[in-house]
Order: C-alpha cells, then structure tokens, then sequence
C-alpha cells in the first residue's frame, strides 16, 4: 500500500503484519520507507523469514489491474486524460547503448520542462515515452519531468530489436524467451534499476522481413509478461505485415489475445487492408508518426505525413474500427544533438481539426485521444 503525500505522489507504507513460517513468527515494525529504499527494505524484512522475495511482491499485478502505471506510480483510469501513447521524451537513438541513460538533470529540465508545460496548456494530459532500454530510458529524470509539469509521464520495459538489433543486450541471445521475461517482469513487480518507478507497458521492436530468431524471442518475452502482468504490448513493426502476422501466431501459441498487441509504425504500410485485418481480429493500430514540415537551425526538417494518415484513420473509421486506433507523433524533445526535435503538438493543432473538417464528430474525438489509449494503458490480463 502507498501513502499519499502532499504533492500527490506516494510512498509505501508496510504495515504491521504477521508473518507465519514453519512456526517462525515476523513482526516488521511500521516504517515509511522512500520509494528506492523499498526493495532493499523488503529484502531484509524477508531475510529473517523463510519467505522468498516473491511471496511478498505476489499479486503486484492483481493490485495493479484496473490502473494505469505512470512514473508517480498507479493512478485511476479516468485521470489520465488527453494522452500521446508513442512519443520520446528523452532520447538517445543512433548513440551506443548505455543503460541506465547519462542525462545532465538540470539541462533537461530546462530544456523540456517548458515544452511539456506547453503541452499541457494545449490539454494533454499524459505521455507516454517509448524511449527503451539502452538508448535513452531514464525512469527517474522523468519522474521529475513530470513533478515539474503536472503532465502524466510513462515508461516502459523490453527490449529494442530493429536497428538491427544493436539495442539488444548481448546475453538476450543465450537467454531463453522466459528468461527474458523474467527480467521485464521483475521490473513491473519491482521497479526499474532500483527506482521503484514500474512500467506501463511492454516496448519491443523488430526488424525488416521476416522475424529473426532473436527478434521472435522478443516477441515472445512480450507475451509471456503480458501474461504475467497485464501490460500492453507496443511492438516497432512498421512497413511488415507478415511479421504482423508471425507476431499474432506467437501471441496465440503462448495464449495471448491480439487485443493485448499493438502495431507501431503502422502508418508506413501503404495499403491498409491488413491494418483493417489485424484491428478486426483486436490488434490495436498505432498510427504515431503524425508530422508536418518543420525548421530547426534554419533547416527543413521532416514531411507532411497528415494526408497519409488521415486515409488510414478513414479506412479503419469506414470498417467501424475505430476504437482499435492509437495516435501519436513519434516526437522526440531531447537531445537536439542525436534526434532532432520533432513536435509532439500536431495532433491538436492541426491533425484534430483535419479529422473535424472530414466529418467525425466530438465523440470520436474524444475515443480516439483519450478512450482508446486510456483503455490500452490499462491494466488488464487479454488473453485467448
């Protein structure tokens, strides 16, 4: 259980419980503990008891499911409002792979905090940053990110395996699909690196082509945490649908309803019958990507992607699947050096008033920026 705190923000708080044991009695004393401290404080409660770890963290998912997981921690679906799901608030894609992220804490807040507050002021409510293990995930920083903002803020775990895979620990290929599982499963139950800051979904990816054998491991860790979790599943596809496909094969096999998968990227796919395929059968498809040209040090950058996204939305809309859709820019605020900025504030300025000129109405609106991804970022176990 959590203990609110005046800036809305929770510490655990272990109550007094008894503990029984092959005839051991364990009577930890009331303590508030911060947030990072939770883990070791647990490991040492239970080191006096013949309980393992898990004992005390089982049912993390049971607890979990009917909310949303932010960086502030567990908060009731109906506040998370106006929300980006594809965005990367932090990045550091094309750079080595580092983990945990090198981010200078006051740079960034005065780099982004501002951008986020004006996204605010636009009536986004939440984020979520698909920035992944390796290249740029900062739990923490962002934890203060939105402190600073008011705007709710969510990572991720998983594994990055397109870019050709550079983003993938080396162990991962001797690792078994479970074993991986197990280490993003760990995370949700426990939180990231020692933060106690928990994921709100699962971000893989994979490459071009058919599913390499590591990227199809991938896939199915996903599933596996999902299983264990109830957390939604953002998998990097793009331009593939046979690998669409493969991913929903390895889905069914361990048990797991497409309901539970996304297709990110999907607006570079040309034609969008296997989107309307893949939404009809549950999948969620993630038309991010959402751009308009822009300048940065006097350079333009980007294209207007709005025309292709607008035929999709219309298509999938025209096949009433439009409660399968999640929008979003794919933007990116920092650093400028590695991914140049891209906005994250089309969607409102110019992308919503498109849809209205086309003929939907403020209630599609409404299902496709806040119903949708509020379902999608749910807890909730969606299997077959």
């Amino acid at each position: 259980m959590w203990l609110s705190t005046g800036n809305g923000r929770g510490l655990p708080l272990l109550f007094r419980r008894t503990l029984r044991c092959r005839k051991k009695l364990f009577l930890p004393m009331l303590t508030i503990v911060p947030r990072r401290a939770f883990l070791q404080t647990v490991t040492t409660l239970l080191a006096g008891t013949c309980l393992p770890a898990q004992s005390l963290l089982a049912g993390t998912r049971e607890a979990a499911e009917g909310t949303i997981m932010t960086v502030g921690g567990p908060i009731a679906p109906q506040d998370l409002g106006f929300c980006l799901p594809h965005e990367h608030v932090l990045s550091r894609f094309g750079a080595p792979p580092e983990e945990p992220a090198d981010f200078d804490s006051e740079t960034v807040q005065r780099e982004v905090v501002p951008y986020l507050e004006y996204l605010r002021e636009l009536g986004i409510g939440a984020v979520a940053d698909c920035t992944a293990y390796s290249f740029g995930r900062a739990p923490e920083l962002l934890r203060q990110l939105s402190d600073a903002s008011g705007l709710h803020l969510i990572t991720n775990t998983g594994y990055y395996g397109a870019a050709d895979d550079r983003y993938v620990p080396a162990e991962a290929y001797q690792l078994e699909a479970g074993e991986i599982a197990s280490r993003w499963i760990a995370e949700f139950n426990a939180g990231i690196g020692g933060t106690g800051i928990r994921p709100g979904f699962v971000k893989t990816a994979v490459d071009a082509g058919p599913l390499s054998p590591i990227d199809a491991k991938l896939v199915r860790a996903a599933a596996l945490t999902h299983r264990a979790t109830g957390l939604s599943l953002a998998i990097h596809t793009g331009d593939n649908p046979g690998a669409a496909r493969q991913q929903l094969d390895i889905l069914a096999e361990e048990g797991v309803s497409p309901e539970a998968w996304t297709w990110t990227h999907a607006q570079n796919v040309s034609d969008p019958a296997p989107l309307i395929d893949a939404a009809g059968r549950g999948a969620w498809i993630s038309l991010d990507g959402v751009n308009t040209p822009y300048f940065q040090d006097g350079r333009r950058q980007g294209g207007d992607t709005l025309d292709r996204h607008f035929r999709h939305l219309m298509a999938l809309r025209g096949a009433g699947l439009l409660d399968r859709v999640l929008l979003s820019h794919d933007g990116s605020t920092y650093p400028p050096d590695l991914t140049a900025r891209r906005p994250m504030d089309i969607i409102p300025n110019t992308f919503l008033p498109m849809l209205r000129a086309g003929g939907l109405s403020e209630a599609e609106i409404e299902q496709l920026t806040v119903g949708n991804p509020t379902r999608y970022f749910t807890v909730q176990l969606r299997l077959q």
